[in-house]
């Protein structure tokens, strides 16, 4: 059976900065499809940055046909009023997703940095040189933000080809060998 070929959007959302990226699948590989970054500071007005969020993921969206859409999850921090425009921008591309017909699958930064570097507490450089060096990534781009919404998307590709995801303790391990004998090596 030929193994059809998917598409990843990854978002960091950001109310002054969202980062989006994009990769194709194709059997157990991931290639750059695209990044970049949206600047939402030359709009005072919030709700206006809220309106071109949702219009460059629904664009997105229209333009690539993603299979999957995948977001970050906003940290918890101590400024109430960030988190809560941040809440917002990240709402309104989940709303743009699944307008759009798709699902939303969410992950916390650390997951997301678990997933790419290996370490949950890495840098946004760290990230960018695993990337650089997994999809083969020519130049840095200007802003990282564009990579950390890439480093969603790759996160996304791992956990959805890890057999073992979900798997926890002997009985886990019991069920997938049953229901995978041919992983076995004899």
């Amino acid at each position: 059976m030929a193994n059809k070929s998917k598409i990843i959007l990854g978002i960091d959302p950001g109310t002054l900065v969202m980062g989006y990226g994009l990769i194709r699948i194709e059997g157990k590989k991931a290639s750059l499809l695209g990044m970049d970054v949206l600047k939402l500071s030359k709009f005072k007005d919030h709700y206006e940055r809220l309106q071109q969020i949702h219009c460059r993921v629904q664009n997105l969206i229209r333009e690539h046909k993603p299979t999957s859409f995948a977001i970050e999850a906003p940290f918890y921090g101590k400024n109430v009023q960030s988190m809560l425009k941040l809440g917002r921008a990240q709402g309104v591309a989940i709303a743009a997703a699944i307008q759009e017909g798709l699902a939303v699958t969410e992950y916390s930064p650390k997951k997301v940095k678990q997933s790419v570097t290996g370490n949950g507490n890495a840098d946004k450089e760290q990230v960018w040189q695993m990337l650089q060096r997994t999809l083969n990534i020519p130049e840095r781009p200007d802003y990282l933000d564009a990579t950390d919404a890439l480093a969603v998307a790759v996160c996304h590709f791992y956990q959805e080809s890890n057999p073992l995801v979900g798997i926890t303790g002997s009985k886990g391990w019991e069920k997938f060998l049953q229901q995978h004998p041919e992983r076995i090596v004899r």
